[in-house]
């Protein structure tokens, strides 16, 4: 972790000089970034437009906006967002704004519901996946890979209470009997039905909520 300070407030960095806590952002941290990232001159209207317009685009809708979306929105051609910010979006325009390129990809609501809470620095990780995106070790999964691959897999809503229940149900399955359970299993001790199941897992049982527990049928 690294440490900024500006006008005696002190920002935390992660190691890529990323804002760790979106709402410790203000202006003088842009302000103090900004040579760093390459923008010599003062900072302009349209500076200020494309990081104002990224940051009110992750609070109302939880994540950041696509490039092609922000420079479609604020009429700017590539060439000219290259000039704004020479070193990119992600490590450029997003860094300013106060996003970091983990909340780039995760809605924060994602992480509420959770029984073991995530890091907040979110720390890199790496799993190993098979070619159709199975854990290869179940045991290297995480609340973390849940999320992340329920997102992924573009779940229509955060991971809530039910589905972490049926995700430990899988978990401690396997544990125990060294299998996955089948779907009649899992729906008649959580005591749901498989419309249900299917509402909280639209990709299926085996291709949705084994996936996102970390297991897969061998």
């Amino acid at each position: 972790m690294k440490e900024i300070t500006v006008d005696n407030k002190t920002y935390r960095l992660d190691d890529y000089g990323f804002l760790l806590d979106f709402n410790q952002w203000d202006e003088n941290f842009v302000s103090a970034m900004a040579p760093s990232l390459d923008i010599k001159e003062d900072l302009t209207d349209k500076h200020w437009q494309v990081i104002n317009f990224i940051r009110n685009t992750y609070k109302e809708l939880g994540r950041c906006p696509l490039v092609y979306q922000t420079c479609k929105m604020n009429s700017l051609h590539l060439t000219e967002f290259r000039n704004l910010f020479p070193t990119g979006y992600l490590r450029g325009a997003c860094l300013l704004a106060g996003i970091t390129y983990k909340e780039g990809y995760i809605q924060p609501s994602m992480l509420e519901g959770l029984n073991n809470d995530i890091d907040p620095d979110y720390p890199e990780k790496t799993y190993t996946v098979d070619v159709r995106g199975f854990l290869v070790n179940p045991y290297e999964w995480d609340n973390q890979f849940a999320v992340y691959k329920a997102f992924e897999m573009k779940m229509p809503e955060k991971l809530t209470r039910q589905h972490w229940q049926i995700i430990y149900y899988l978990r401690d399955y396997y544990k125990k009997y060294n299998c996955v359970p089948t779907v009649y299993e899992t729906c008649d001790n959580n005591r749901i039905d498989i419309e249900k199941l299917e509402e909280l897992f639209p990709d299926g049982y085996h291709r949705g909520v084994v996936k996102i527990a970390g297991l897969k049928v061998r």
